[in-house]
């Protein structure tokens, strides 16, 4: 398979999804959807609902899901592009291949902070996040969206340079921490800037990672007030729970749990957040490549944890992983409705699970089997290579 998305269509498409025994929708209002087809056109969804209510002729692409699950495209909220499909932290190519196999659509870039050289003075960083953010607008991965281009902020930045930043594309700051921006008052002056001119932003929670990061606490995280609280359960080091505990309650902002994190810290966040009520504010990421590698199956992982130890539903966990990270990150996919980008993995229960359905499954800890994605209603893989078989797989009818 090509490793960049197709050229466009010489004409119309139309995508028919037809037969489809579980519609995961990403949305936590309604998880489950009783609908059996889903119609794209041009890479949107036109239409969610039952067969005998839809009109699917004329398609260009018809699948038969046989009875097998749709949910939307995951997002991974957290990762760490650098050049194309190639990463100098694992030095392994594919990467981000190999994440699509694991039904991974979009990645949001957290800073391109592995790159060799990384300029730290302002105009140098500028220039890489904007660099960066032209590479991955104009090469897409096997079609995986990234959206990239975090500068990872620097004392000396002022206002003028996020408004810069966003006149040219950037739509985010790295996580705030990994540059010598580390103390309360810079990181949420700097904050307000990036908000005031539209950016998203979020913070480093936790102990050191890489070279030059140092520890960020309770104290700094809820006073830079940035968008989302990153690697709430470390990165890899987490804070102390009560710092956690604190965070979650203290401020109504993204809750992020990685793959790349402390597994028990990440369940004392979702505990917090469930008994207070703020499953809409948690998200899900790899926060790879990273010292521990690349994580193909890595967004899949975490949602078996949050599932299986967590006692988190399946459908609700899926929600993490899609819906709640594009309202909080202003994307336009992760949610299966009309209007949205016809981004989709199919799935279903892996072949001899213990459990009878894919919730059941994902509920005992199992990774389910992907048979097929598809992003902007083009097909990007079928029989995934990192997954389990699934029990049941979607097929091309034409």
């Amino acid at each position: 398979m090509s490793h960049d998305a197709p050229a466009a269509s010489a004409g119309p498409t139309k995508l028919v999804i037809e037969n489809i025994g579980l519609l995961l929708s990403g949305d936590l209002a309604q998880p489950i959807l009783d609908a059996d087809t889903i119609v794209a056109e041009n890479g949107r969804i036109t239409a969610v609902g039952k067969r005998a209510d839809i009109d699917t002729s004329g398609a260009t692409t018809r699948i038969d899901a046989h009875g097998s699950a749709v949910t939307p495209g995951l997002i991974d909220s957290h990762a760490h592009p650098v050049a194309g499909d190639w990463t100098p932290r694992q030095n392994q190519f594919g990467w981000i291949d190999s994440c699509l196999h694991g039904g991974v659509t979009t990645m949001i870039s957290a800073g391109e902070v592995h790159t060799p050289g990384r300029p730290r003075d302002i105009v140098g960083l500028k220039a890489m996040a904007i660099s960066a953010q032209r590479q991955f607008e104009n090469f897409r991965p096997s079609g995986v969206k990234v959206v990239a281009g975090a500068p990872a902020i620097e004392h000396g930045m002022t206002e003028e340079d996020f408004a810069e930043l966003a006149r040219a594309g950037v739509r985010q700051i790295g996580e705030v921490g990994l540059g010598s921006v580390k103390d309360a008052e810079t990181a949420r002056q700097m904050v307000a800037w990036a908000r005031k001119y539209g950016m998203k932003s979020m913070t480093h929670t936790g102990g050191p990672s890489i070279a030059g990061s140092a520890l960020i606490d309770k104290d700094v995280v809820l006073a830079a007030d940035a968008d989302v609280m990153a690697h709430i359960n470390g990165g890899p080091t987490a804070l102390p729970d009560d710092q956690i505990i604190a965070l979650c309650k203290s401020c109504e902002r993204g809750i992020e749990i990685v793959h790349n994190g402390n597994p028990r810290a990440a369940l004392v966040a979702l505990k917090t957040a469930t008994e207070i009520g703020a499953l809409h504010r948690v998200l899900l990421g790899t926060d790879a490549p990273a010292g521990s590698g690349v994580q193909p199956l890595g967004i899949l992982r975490t949602i078996s944890l949050l599932c299986s130890i967590g006692g988190v539903p399946a459908e609700v966990a899926i929600c993490f992983a899609t819906g709640n990270t594009a309202r909080i990150r202003d994307l336009d996919c992760g949610i299966i409705e009309v209007g949205r980008a016809a981004d989709f993995v199919f799935m279903d229960r892996p072949q001899k699970s213990a459990g009878g359905t894919l919730l059941e499954s994902i509920a005992l800890g199992d990774l389910p089997g992907i048979s097929m994605t598809v992003i902007d209603g083009v097909i990007r893989t079928q029989r995934s290579r990192n997954t389990p078989p699934a029990e049941t797989m979607a097929t091309v009818v034409n």
